[in-house]
């Protein structure tokens, strides 16, 4: 017999009765039932439950073991009685009676506990990652997460994408947040970053004639850690393809990501036509540029109902403001003055003061509340009329320049949805977003900005580039979105090296600028560039949707904690006098 086991902890069933295995692993608990011990024995595969009484020569060594110790155990298999099997463990219509128990390692109080799950602190959690992922529901996630990954390649593969891995040292490149820097010690003074994506790696797998590229890529990105964005790392789906349209990049992708949510999924409902919304139609309708299409609510603007009416607040701004519009959130079954009372608490406390409302009551002529009493009768119909609202619903309203108030409409859209229960929570609501803003305004630099991705092919190329206000262009550009998240963003790329140039002057480079910061992707663009375009899926959010989890600390190994430390291996630390000096380097840190 093997020196550690026959089996493994989920292995054994009723058709091992009466047989000898040998298990090893950790002892998940330990249950004392009147001088008959039962220990539950754990490994990555499953539990077994084994059973030791006082005839055994290794009952006084099973007195010993405590949670988390690693045991190897040698026993008989015997099926359970019919009223003690557990339905719940594949191994649960046996249990193992010891004959020997060697205790293969010894383990201290834990900081935290495996069995059970309770909430801890998230630094002991990360600073005892090695045990935090013992625990049953992390354990399952990171095997989730394997197995998505895995399906991912395969589904790659076999719509004919190949496989290839791109530098890890490259350049400093423009991808929207700072780069993490690598100082040269063979070239003093100078710093290779880590890639933000592999973008020009893989245009320039394009250029190459590659045709289909696919990777499960590393990204490093020195940015503030939240929810939903881990800080440092993270991993995507990055795919190019070459002589393609944008639909064909749907057409590709769409058979892919809603095949990995029906796999993953449990059953849950998984859009099967992916809708495309324009960007200003999705800021308009639900506030957001990743909506979360299980709310049914969309808003509208209803402007023209309050111009000139008897609600003085708004009424003033749209007669002094050209741009000031008010929109509706409209919220069936949200009739009640207690409802609109919390809702309007809600908004003071996210600083704003306060969010006007109507909402519609049996019996009463016109709608209710001060708004719907200042306006009269005839526009609040009106407004009821266009929204398609009617007796126990309500209606919020936000007033402005769109561009200031749009975020606060969309969590208000958010929070309606969700509080009135309108958000269907079982289900993958997917959609494209496409005709992305190419440029926006930086405010505090007063000029024009990439809005998005830098290589992207401006809608009507380079005679839009030359003709065109830059804040009205378009860029063929788009994003996937699922429940609420950002799963994946991609543009048919900008291939063509005189508007490439021409997309860069427009935000203050030269073309001197372009060949110094671009020089590889420009001379590429030079010799023969085919029309290709992709995209890059969040791995990472993908697997934090399909398992359920808030927090995208939930799926990964070893993440850094909130201040973006690894409090595990203790990074970042700091550097030698002796490596300083070999990468010429003189620390000057704040005071």
């Amino acid at each position: 017999m093997h020196r550690y086991r026959s089996h493994t902890c989920g292995q054994l069933t009723a058709a091992n009765a009466g047989s000898t295995a040998r298990l090893s692993g950790w002892v998940h608990r330990v249950r004392d039932h009147g001088g008959l011990l039962f220990i539950d024995l754990r490994d990555h595969y499953g539990m077994t439950q084994v059973v030791c009484d006082p005839d055994s020569a290794a009952f006084k060594t099973a007195e010993t073991v405590r949670g988390e110790w690693v045991i190897r155990i040698d026993g008989e298999v015997k099926k359970r009685t019919p009223e003690t099997i557990n339905a719940n463990l594949p191994t649960g219509e046996i249990e193992v009676f010891a004959r020997e128990i060697e205790v293969l390692s010894v383990a201290k109080e834990l900081p935290l506990p495996v069995f059970g799950e309770p909430d801890y602190p998230e630094d002991t959690r990360l600073k005892y990652r090695f045990i935090d992922l013992r625990r049953e529901t992390l354990h399952k996630n990171i095997m989730t997460r394997t197995k998505i990954i895995r399906s991912m390649r395969n589904r790659m593969e076999a719509i004919g994408f190949t496989e290839y891995s791109t530098p890890i040292l490259t350049a400093s490149s423009p991808e929207g947040a700072r780069d993490f820097l690598v100082p040269s010690r063979i070239h003093p003074g100078k710093f290779f970053a880590l890639p933000q994506a592999p973008q020009q790696y893989k245009q320039l797998l394009m250029v190459a004639g590659f045709d289909r590229y696919f990777q499960i890529a590393p990204c490093f990105r020195d940015e503030d850690p939240r929810a939903d964005r881990l800080p440092g790392e993270f991993y995507q789906l990055d795919l190019e393809m070459s002589f393609v349209t944008q639909d064909d990049v749907f057409e590709t992708m769409e058979p892919v990501m809603r095949g990995i949510f029906e796999e993953f999924g449990e059953g849950k409902p998984v859009t099967q036509v992916f809708p495309r919304i324009p960007y200003d139609v999705a800021m308009r309708k639900y506030g957001s540029d990743k909506p979360d299409l299980r709310n049914p609510i969309e808003m509208q603007a209803v402007t023209e109902h309050f111009a000139g009416s008897g609600f003085k607040v708004f009424a003033s701004m749209i007669a002094n403001d050209p741009k000031v519009e008010i929109w509706a959130i409209p919220a069936k079954t949200g009739g009640s003055r207690a409802f609109c009372d919390r809702m309007n608490g809600w908004a003071q406390s996210e600083g704003q003061p306060g969010l006007g409302y109507i909402f519609w009551r049996e019996g009463e002529e016109g709608g209710a509340g001060p708004l719907a009493k200042n306006i009269g009768p005839e526009r609040t119909e009106a407004i009821r009329a266009q929204l398609g609202l009617g007796v126990g619903d309500a209606c919020f309203f936000v007033a402005g320049r769109p561009e200031k108030f749009v975020k606060f409409a969309g969590d208000a859209r958010t929070r309606v949805g969700k509080e009135l229960g309108l958000t269907q929570e079982d289900q993958f609501a997917l959609a494209w977003i496409v005709d992305f803003p190419f440029y926006e305004w930086d405010e505090e630099e007063k000029k024009v900005e990439f809005a998005h991705n830098p290589f992207s092919m401006p809608q009507g190329g380079l005679e839009a580039l030359m003709t065109q206000d830059p804040l009205s262009l378009k860029a063929f550009q788009y994003d996937m979105v699922c429940n609420g998240f950002e799963i994946a963003s991609g543009s048919i790329r900008n291939q063509s090296p005189e508007a490439m140039v021409k997309a860069f002057e427009l935000v203050g480079l030269t073309k001197a600028d372009v060949e110094e910061r671009f020089g590889g992707m420009y001379r590429a663009f030079q010799y023969g560039a085919p029309p290709h375009g992709g995209m890059a899926a969040g791995v990472d959010r993908v697997v934090m949707l399909l398992v359920g989890a808030e927090n995208l600390r939930e799926i990964t190994l070893f993440p850094m904690n909130q201040r973006a430390e690894d409090l595990l291996m203790g990074a970042p630390s700091t550097a030698t006098p002796k490596q300083l000096r070999e990468l010429h380097i003189r620390l000057n840190l704040p005071s």
